[in-house]
């Protein structure tokens, strides 16, 4: 059994965390106001995916491969705090583009979309952290199995983001023509997103948790 605390606690946090800016929101927005909502919905498709990969590996052992070698779950955090810094200063340099500017990108197939959905969230810092270090806050050791308390709250945070992305996804487009049409609106989301990006990689570069041992 899973304590209701622990379930709402996942989901708060998992809330807070979709809605800051990240690649995945980034990702998701860019492909659906180049390519429609379907192409959204289609990467959004490869980020459920690797929200699953995440789930099974930090409860089958990840966590353990981690505590073993700290310098591997250093190097994760850092690159990822690295990859945010760059996306923080593509919003915020000047002659940056705002995430819901209109773009001439190439089409992409929906095989490419999915895999590209998939490798976002995969190397996306928020996520890791997410998995390893704040989910298994939230598990009783006197609730009983631990790995099942580890996948249903790591299903409460799933259906969480998966929500609120799709949301996004849908929206981008209609967003997108709204700032278009207000050229400071969409100077001031540029610089509110990047702000953010650059505030969240100097957290996870400063973080100095471990990863919270398996079971």
């Amino acid at each position: 059994m899973v304590d209701l605390s622990g379930v709402v606690g996942v989901a708060l946090v998992a809330l807070g965390m979709v809605l800051t800016p990240g690649p995945n929101m980034i990702y998701l927005v860019s492909r659906s106001i180049t390519q429609g909502r379907r192409a959204g919905v289609v990467s959004l498709g490869g980020v459920a995916v690797g929200f699953l990969v995440y789930l099974l590996a930090a409860n089958l052992g990840l966590s353990a491969v981690f505590l073993a070698v700290p310098e591997l779950y250093v190097a994760v955090k850092l690159a990822g705090a690295a990859y945010l810094a760059h996306l923080a200063w593509s919003a915020l340099r000047p002659g940056g583009v705002s995430v819901f500017a209109p773009a001439d990108l190439p089409r992409d197939s929906p095989r490419r979309l999915f895999a590209m959905g998939l490798t976002t969230n995969l190397l996306n810092p928020k996520i890791a952290v997410m998995y390893l270090s704040l989910i298994p806050q939230f598990i009783s050791l006197e609730k009983g199995d631990v790995l099942l308390q580890g996948l249903v709250l790591g299903s409460v945070q799933i259906a969480v983001a998966l929500a609120v992305n799709l949301g996004i996804v849908l929206a981008a487009g209609t967003l997108a023509v709204f700032l278009v049409r207000r050229p400071t609106w969409l100077r001031a989301q540029r610089l509110l997103m990047g702000t953010a990006l650059g505030a969240l990689a100097v957290s996870v570069a400063a973080d100095t948790s471990a990863p919270a041992a398996p079971g």
